[in-house]
């Protein structure tokens, strides 16, 4: 399997830009590497995101479905540049306007009301699956083979399996519907004319406890300080932590959050010292073990 990284990335772009009519992305630079790799394109003002994974093209399809969607209903969305994905070696590119500069840095407060605009839409004409947090785990684990330990992967799968079992029998607090699905502030940049969502290739339809969980997961793994997340809750206007799923909902998010990092294990040896401090609180059932991102 050829290794998706930056270097990959960039002779992908390439041959995406070719497809699309844009120019040699020559000076373009790399903002993110992760599930997908994202470059700025410098002139013109495009951002591409490359997918990982082929089997990533029906998912950026959708991801422009829903921007053209919140748009129309008022949600300041990032906005496509082209509406329809290119391919490159099978690979999903898909371009976007790029958005200026930020005036400060997004906050969880920022979030908040970007989320109940969302969640205060009626389901839309365009089909939105569930949200599948569990789905990606095996495909994860699956890059990771040979550079992780078995057991490791197998403990993540185990887990996997509990936690779909027990998210399937949840009882909402909230009225289902549609989910951004990684609500955090880093998908949120704060421009000269207010805050505008990013991200939305995890948009669903689910409980929408999950977009509040995330938040509440950030504080106890990622630092997030206890005002801050007051401050999100406040401004959204309940605390998913009172919730009687919080725990299994947040055992979900973890156990997808350590795997997702497994992807990342080969040649790359931060991400294999992550790995096993995620690995490593979970299975001694240490829930404020810090996390860093990755």
């Amino acid at each position: 399997m050829t290794a998706f990284d930056e270097a990959r990335a960039r002779d992908l772009l390439a041959d995406a830009c070719r497809a699309a009519g844009l120019p040699a992305p020559d000076g373009a630079r790399l903002l993110s590497l992760g599930e997908n790799a994202v470059l700025d394109l410098g002139a013109p003002a495009v951002v591409a995101k490359i997918g990982r994974s082929p089997l990533l093209l029906p998912r950026a399809g959708r991801e422009l479905a829903v921007a053209d969607w919140l748009d129309t209903n008022g949600v300041p969305v990032v906005r496509p540049w082209l509406t329809t994905p290119v391919t490159a070696d099978g690979h999903p590119v898909t371009f976007w306007h790029r958005l200026p500069e930020p005036v400060r840095p997004a906050r969880p407060a920022d979030l908040a009301p970007l989320l109940r605009a969302l969640h205060a839409l009626p389901a839309p004409d365009l089909r939105l699956g569930p949200r599948d947090l569990l789905g990606p785990v095996e495909r994860w684990l699956a890059a990771a083979a040979g550079h992780i330990d078995p057991e490791d992967a197998a403990f993540l799968r185990a887990r996997k399996e509990s936690f779909v079992t027990a998210a399937a029998a949840l009882t909402p607090h909230l009225t289902p519907g549609a989910v951004h699905g990684d609500a955090l502030p880093r998908n949120v940049r704060i421009g000269p004319d207010g805050p505008v969502l990013l991200d939305l290739e995890n948009v669903s339809s689910d409980l929408r406890e999950h977009d509040l969980v995330v938040l509440a997961l950030s504080h106890d793994r990622y630092g997030v300080p206890e005002e801050d997340y007051l401050a999100f809750a406040g401004a959204y206007g309940w605390d998913v932590r009172d919730w009687d799923g919080f725990a299994v909902l947040r055992g979900a998010r973890e156990t997808a959050s350590a795997a997702w990092v497994a992807q990342q294990v080969p040649g790359n040896a931060a991400a294999a010292v992550e790995f096993r401090r995620r690995v490593d609180s979970l299975r001694d059932g240490l829930t404020s073990v810090r996390w860093y991102p990755f």
